[in-house]
Parts: C-alpha cells; sequence; structure tokens
C-alpha cells in the first residue's frame, strides 16, 4: 500500500481521512497544518502520495504544491478543498495536481481517487 503525507490546517480533517486511508491499509508518513510544513516534511519522508489542502495559513496548498514539484517533478499530489473553490482547484491541476477531493470528505471517493492516482503510478 502507499505511503501518504496528509496537509490540512484543521486537526479534524487530517484525522478523518487518516482514519480513512489506515482502513484501507495505507501508511500515513506524515501530517502537516501548513505548506511550509508540507514542503518540510516532504523532503523528510519521501511519500509516494500527498493529499493537501489548498487553503492554508503560512504556505497555502497552490504555493506548497509548486515547490514540492520543483523538489520531485513526479510528485503524486491530490488536493481537496470545500465546494465553491472551483477556480483554485482548476489551477492546481493546471499546475500539475492529479486529482481533487471535495470536503467533507466521502470516504469511496477519497479510496477510489486514491486508488487510481497509485495506479497510473505503478503501470
Amino acid at each position: 500500500m502507499a505511503r501518504i503525507l496528509i496537509v490540512d490546517d484543521a486537526k479534524f480533517m487530517r484525522a478523518t481521512l487518516q482514519t480513512i486511508l489506515t482502513k484501507d491499509m495505507h501508511e500515513i508518513v506524515g501530517e502537516a497544518e501548513n505548506g511550509e510544513e508540507a514542503v518540510s516534511l516532504y523532503k523528510n519522508t519521501n511519500p509516494d502520495l500527498v493529499i493537501m489542502d489548498i487553503t492554508m495559513p503560512v504556505m497555502n496548498g497552490i504555493d506548497a504544491m509548486k515547490e514540492i514539484k520543483k523538489l520531485d517533478p513526479k510528485a503524486q499530489v491530490v488536493v481537496c478543498s470545500a465546494m465553491g473553490h472551483q477556480k483554485v482547484v482548476v489551477e492546481a491541476i493546471e499546475l500539475g495536481a492529479k486529482d481533487f477531493i471535495v470536503k467533507p470528505f466521502d470516504e469511496h471517493r477519497v479510496l477510489e481517487t486514491v486508488s487510481r492516482i497509485l495506479s497510473y503510478t505503478v503501470n
């Protein structure tokens, strides 16, 4: 299964994702509450996948994804955002995000997205 880095400024959202992903046998290699922490943790953990919130303090998810992509152009990033932020989600996809997940999280959608991204990575 995958090694995943979870990035969200809301502890509850990180906990929700962790529960969903570990139930599906994925390993959570780290949690960050802002983009700056995410970039640092990415360097130290080299995850298979990053699930990143877009709206965060210190450094937002778009800027963090840009930095991670500079470090590793093959980085697999899935962004998550609340409904109504379509413009920002489109920007994230254009910058290299592999997909997006809408908040609040639907367990089936999260697992389906992760599975799809990981199967592309393997093939």
